[in-house]
C-alpha cells in the first residue's frame, strides 16, 4: 500500500482525504504519527503557504506529501481575511471573534460578496519539481446575522444563493459536495489519476 502524509492537524480534512484516497489503495497518514513538526506559514497567497507545509513534510518523513491552505476572502476588504481567516481576531483562534470582526468590518456597505478557496499541493517529494496544484472556490456573501448551527469558521454568515441557505444550515453531505475543499479534492484526484501516480 502506498502511503501519503497529510501536513494538517484538523481531523475533518485527514477523515475526508482518508476516505477519498482508500479507494486507490493509499493510506493517509497524518503528520503529527510521524512526529513532523507544525511550521510556520510566512507567505502571503495560499499556494505558496501550502507548498512550503507539502515540502516540509515531504522532507522530514521522506513520504509523498499533501498539504492545503484555504479560507475566506470578501471582495469589498480587498480579499481580506484570507489567508488570515483562522486568526483574523488575533489569538487565541476564535470562530466568534472572528465572525463579529467581519461584519463590524462590513457594517457600512452593502457589497457583501465572497467566496471561500482552498488550495491543495501534491509532491512526490520535498524536491519535487512539479507539484500538483489543485483548486476550489465556492461563492456566496456575506450575512447580516448568523444563522445555522452546523459546520465551522464562518459558515454562519456565508450564504449560499443556490441553497437560499447559510454554509451552517446545509446538512453536512451538501455542503462537503460543494464545498471548496471537495472542489479541489477533486480536480487534485483527476490530477493524481492523470499524472498515474493512483
Amino acid at each position: 500500500m502506498q502511503k501519503i502524509v497529510i501536513a494538517s492537524a484538523n481531523l475533518g480534512k485527514i477523515k475526508e482525504f482518508q476516505q477519498i484516497f482508500a479507494q486507490y489503495n493509499i493510506e493517509v497518514i497524518p503528520q503529527a504519527e510521524l512526529g513532523v513538526p507544525e511550521i510556520e506559514e510566512p507567505f502571503t497567497t495560499f499556494v505558496e503557504n501550502s507548498l512550503h507545509k507539502a515540502r516540509h513534510c515531504a522532507r522530514v518523513t521522506g513520504l509523498p506529501a499533501l498539504a492545503d491552505d484555504s479560507g475566506l476572502c470578501v471582495t469589498a476588504l480587498g480579499g481580506t481575511p484570507g489567508i488570515y481567516s483562522a486568526r483574523y481576531a488575533g489569538e487565541p483562534k476564535s470562530d466568534q471573534a472572528n465572525i463579529d470582526k467581519l461584519l463590524h468590518e462590513l457594517r457600512d456597505t452593502q457589497k457583501r460578496d465572497a467566496y471561500f478557496y482552498c488550495s491543495l499541493v501534491f509532491v512526490r517529494s520535498s524536491k519535487d519539481p512539479q507539484p500538483i496544484i489543485a483548486e476550489g472556490i465556492v461563492a456566496g456573501s456575506i450575512t447580516e446575522h448568523p444563522k445555522g448551527h452546523n459546520g465551522h469558521g464562518y459558515d454562519p454568515i456565508f450564504y449560499v444563493a443556490e441553497y437560499n441557505a447559510t454554509a451552517a444550515e446545509l446538512e453536512p453531505n451538501i455542503k462537503n459536495e460543494i464545498s471548496h475543499r471537495g472542489k479541489a479534492l477533486k480536480e487534485l484526484r483527476n490530477k493524481l489519476i492523470n499524472a498515474k501516480i493512483i
